[in-house]
Formats: C-alpha cells, structure tokens, sequence
C-alpha cells in the first residue's frame, strides 16, 4: 500500500500532535514503519510513552485503507508533508502539520500569497477596507488567504472572489463543517476558486483551542499578513505575531482612534508593522515575478488593440502603475491616455487601483 493512508490513520491518533508525530516518522523512517511498529518498540520509546499506548489503542481500531476510502467518497483530499504539492512556504514554518484535509479546486501553489485577518466584529469601515484591499491583491494576480470566519475574513473571501482572483480558507474545524452556518455559500464560492483547508480531521467541531493552531497556517503560507481591525486582544494579533516568528511581514491598517478595533492595528505600526492606506503599500514589497499566473487553459483570449492601447498595456505590470508615471513612459496626450485606460479595463485587462493607480491583470 502506498504510505498516504498510513499518514492519515497516524495523524488522527487521539493526542498525537504535529511536533510528535515527526518525531515519530524521523525515528521510524516512515509512516508506514510506525504504524506496523511491534508495540514493544513503541512502548520503549522514551518521552513518547503515553502517546504509544495511546497509538495502540488507535491501530485496533482503525484501518488506513477504511479511513482513506471513507474521505474519497466525502470528496476530501489529502495532502501530507511528504508530497511535492504540499505548499513550499508552509513546509518551512517550524511546526508545519502532516497531513492537511481539504476541498476545492486549486491548493495553494508558486506565486504571492497575504494573508488579510482581522476581528470577527468589524465595523463598515474595516469591512469595505479588507474587501477592497483583497480585491485589488487578486486583480494584481495575487492569492488570498483567511480563516472563513464572520467579518474581517469573509470580506476578505469575498473581495477576493470580485477580484477574479484565488483564495484560501483555513479552518479550525473539518472541512466538511461549514462554521459559521450562514456562510454555506461562500464555502462553495471559495472552493470554486480555491480551497478550505484544515489540519483538523473531518468531523471535527469549531472548537476555541483549535483557532490559534489554526492561525499559524494562515500566517505561514502567506508571504505577509494584513490586520485590517482588532482589538488589543484579538486572533487576528496572534496571527501577526506568528506571521513575525515565522519571518513574515506584517501590515496593518489604521483606523479611527475612538475605534477599539484600531487599537490592534495601531500598535502593531508603532511596533514596525507596515502601514497600509492602499494595495500598492502591500504590493511594492515583492517583486513582480512572485505574484500569481494563469495556468494556460485559463488564459483570456487574444483580444485585438490598436497601437494607442498596445503601448499603454505594454507600460504597465502587475504592480501598481501611477496615472502620471504611464504618462510619462507612454508620451501620450491625457485624454487619449484615458481613453485607452478606459478601452483596456472594459476588456478587463487592466485594473483601477484606488489614488490614480493602474495594474496589468
């Protein structure tokens, strides 16, 4: 048998964490090897004793094979550390989880990724800001990433889905428990263009220790994080402060000072983060290479430009391109610039970025 059922069955190991479960494939040489282990072998390792009876237990109970079928006719995937597609940037964190369940189109893959958090409880405000700013990060061809959950995250799914762009849901329940209930839709919008993934078992309810474990994948597949609103204490600060320890930038952005939910935002700038009035704030920080790329089957179509229009698309990038910056490198008279502007993004070609900024989608 091949060694992702192996991976599975040992990963669902009750007490059996991320940390220890690699301890254990190290020691053993593979998931296989462990789970096949005689229970003497097992029971002798040292530090590891509770969790070996515990596995006992479990491999009386359980059989990989079962367990693997059970999760195809679910329509849940499966992705362990030890494949190719198990995201890069999440490999490299210091406690990246074995195995991840999920449900979509398209796992996270090469290309710029942000995470965008904030607070459950937010206000229009921080609702319009996450949603622009997601919306802008995906029409600039980068990927976003959150937790599903109510506020700050679905307005960050959201914008994202208006943007065209990609987005990634990570949850702190199974992927096959849609939490909060209302947000059904946006699930299936999500995985349509993209993924909910978990580390948690299918089945498994929202439970609050499951939330900060949960934070540091949002953190660790992002190149950088964005707190849009939270108060003083708030997941979306210990999502930053993953995002720090895993070296991650941090952005955050202001908000009204009699707002609690800027103070969150607000101290985090006075600690370093970047602060952030618009997407070029974010996008300027990476280069034009790392941002996301349409597969060849979802390439647009050629549309026909006249000269006028070739050269202004030519003089933009996927990062953000000042109106007076493109009059200059174009030559062209303001009127006939804007039309050509206004000819591109109808074709949906370029993108109309906040403060007289243009993209290339």
């Amino acid at each position: 048998m091949e060694e992702k059922p192996f991976w599975v069955a040992l990963q669902q190991t009750p007490g059996l964490g991320a940390r220890r479960f690699l301890q254990l494939i190290k020691f053993f040489g593979s998931a296989r090897t462990v789970w096949e282990a005689p229970e003497r072998e097992l029971l002798a390792l040292e530090g590891l004793s509770r969790v070996a009876v515990s596995l006992v237990g479990w491999r009386r109970q359980v059989e990989p094979a079962r367990m693997m079928a059970s999760l195809a006719a679910a329509g849940i995937k499966v992705l362990t550390l030890a494949e190719e597609d198990y995201p890069l940037e999440l490999k490299r964190i210091y406690d990246p989880p074995p195995v991840l369940y999920w449900r979509g189109s398209r796992l996270p893959g090469e290309g710029l990724k942000i995470a965008i958090v904030g607070t459950r409880r937010a206000t229009a405000y921080g609702l319009k800001v996450a949603g622009e700013l997601a919306a802008d990060l995906a029409a600039a061809g980068a990927g976003v990433v959150s937790g599903l959950a109510r506020g700050i995250d679905a307005a960050a799914h959201r914008g994202a889905l208006k943007g065209g762009g990609l987005t990634w849901g990570i949850l702190g329940c199974g992927v096959d428990v849609v939490y909060p209930r209302e947000h059904r839709e946006l699930y299936r919008q999500v995985m349509e263009h993209g993924a909910v993934i978990s580390e948690f078992p299918p089945g498994t309810p929202p439970e609050a220790g499951h939330f900060p474990a949960r934070n540091r994948i949002i953190s660790g597949l992002a190149a950088g994080t964005v707190v849009v609103e939270a108060a003083a204490r708030s997941g979306a600060l210990i999502t930053a402060d993953l995002a720090l320890e895993q070296n991650r930038d941090v952005f955050a952005v202001p908000g009204p000072i009699t707002s609690r939910y800027s103070q969150g935002p607000h101290d985090l700038i006075k600690q370093g983060a970047k602060l952030v009035t618009g997407v070029a704030d974010i996008l300027e920080e990476y280069e034009p290479q790392s941002l996301l790329t349409l597969s060849p089957g979802e390439e647009r179509a050629a549309i026909a430009l006249n000269a006028t229009e070739e050269k202004v698309l030519h003089g933009l990038q996927v990062t953000p391109t000042h109106l007076d910056t493109l009059m200059a490198a174009t030559g062209l008279a303001p009127g006939e610039l804007n039309t050509a502007l206004l000819q591109l993004e109808m074709q949906q070609l370029i993108r109309r970025l906040p403060g007289g900024f243009y993209v290339r989608c």
